[in-house]
């Protein structure tokens, strides 16, 4: 069914500071089918245990980049097994990955910034997958990242991937959570979660744009740790860097 942009503001203020399962159960029964949950993390598996609660079966996608962790190949067939959910899996196209790696080479990141090879390995995927959804759900957290989604809403018009008058909506119901909640509530209903976690790893990515962290630091200083920390965004969420 969806909501009328008309009244879309007045919808998002009065969820703004609502549960997450809350914003979760409107999300499933305004758009299902055509919702889906994105998942490739901690918080995302949160949101498919939240709906596993509600009996909602939704759609859940994730990215397989080519250049993930075998601890999180391993994590995605487990959350597939302990739910009894088909995840659907999107690839980014080979003919793109070919020419990037043979006119750059497989590591051309550390050198030219990880735009490039997130805009092949990632965005493009993450477009086919969006292409039939009406609404989508993210597990992003406003303090994952100060500079970049420190204005992240429950619940707005994606500023990125809505294109050619098709409005669609992005629900974040973790955007009040801290880290700490989030563990709280996998260790509390034993929900599944990447073994990279209990090394050092906290925001996990792609194996060679990845690594532990030390205490003090923040989590996303493990992503891209090459460069300036306003940047740290993949492309998926680029809407967040102008307070979308």
């Amino acid at each position: 069914m969806g909501v009328q942009l008309a009244s879309f503001n007045e919808l998002a203020e009065s969820y703004a500071t609502r549960h997450p399962q809350e914003i979760l159960a409107f999300a499933i029964e305004e758009y299902s089918p055509d919702l889906a949950i994105s998942f490739s993390g901690a918080e995302d598996v949160v949101l498919v245990d939240m709906a596993s609660k509600l009996g909602a079966k939704p759609r859940v996608f994730t990215l397989d980049t080519g250049r993930l962790h075998t601890e999180t190949y391993q994590f995605i067939e487990k959350v597939r097994e302990h739910y009894g959910l088909p995840i659907e899996v999107f690839f980014p196209r080979p003919e793109a990955v070919e020419k990037l790696v043979k006119e750059k080479g497989l590591f051309s990141f550390y050198k030219d910034g990880h735009k490039e090879c997130c805009d092949v390995r990632k965005v493009e995927p993450l477009r086919r997958a969006l292409s039939t959804l009406n609404a989508w759900v993210t597990g992003q957290r406003r303090d994952q990242s100060p500079g970049t989604r420190a204005q992240v809403p429950v619940i707005q018009v994606d500023p990125t991937f809505g294109s050619n008058g098709h409005q669609l909506i992005k629900f974040n119901p973790l955007a009040n959570w801290t880290s700490k909640q989030v563990w709280s509530y996998i260790r509390e209903n034993n929900v599944p979660y990447n073994a990279l976690h209990d090394r050092g790893f906290v925001s996990i990515g792609c194996e060679p744009c990845t690594r532990a962290i030390l205490p003090g630091q923040h989590e996303r200083e493990g992503r891209w740790w090459w460069e300036d920390a306003t940047k740290k965004e993949c492309g998926l969420h680029a809407g967040n860097t102008n307070g979308s």
